[in-house]
């Protein structure tokens, strides 16, 4: 599955393989695996992970979800751009801010 990223101005896939990867380590997520797109396309806030430069995690708030929270996805660039993980959050890393919607 692919989505469209404006701000990386590219396509970010998510492969069999991490999706298997977050239904099993965040079930939580499963519901809403289809709004990672959405996320990626449309993200309230972009940052860099603290571990990893070549790692950004998008986010975006999600009021109805669970009494309000965040839906990350951690996307990995190296030579592709693809989806690493996905989990839901009340909080956000202190990682660099990339960018953040207006």
């Amino acid at each position: 599955m692919w989505y469209n990223c404006p701000y990386l101005k590219a396509q970010v896939e998510l492969t069999d393989e991490r999706r298997e990867h977050i239904i099993n380590r965040h079930p939580d997520v499963k519901p809403f695996l289809d709004l990672l797109g959405e996320v990626v396309e449309f993200p309230d806030e972009i940052r860099r992970s603290q571990r990893d430069p070549n790692t950004l995690i998008f986010y975006r708030l999600y009021r109805e979800l669970l009494g309000g929270k965040n839906l990350a996805v951690v996307v990995k660039i190296d030579h592709r751009a693809f989806v690493l993980s996905a989990y839901l959050t009340r909080t956000r890393v202190n990682g660099e801010m990339l960018w953040a919607k207006e």
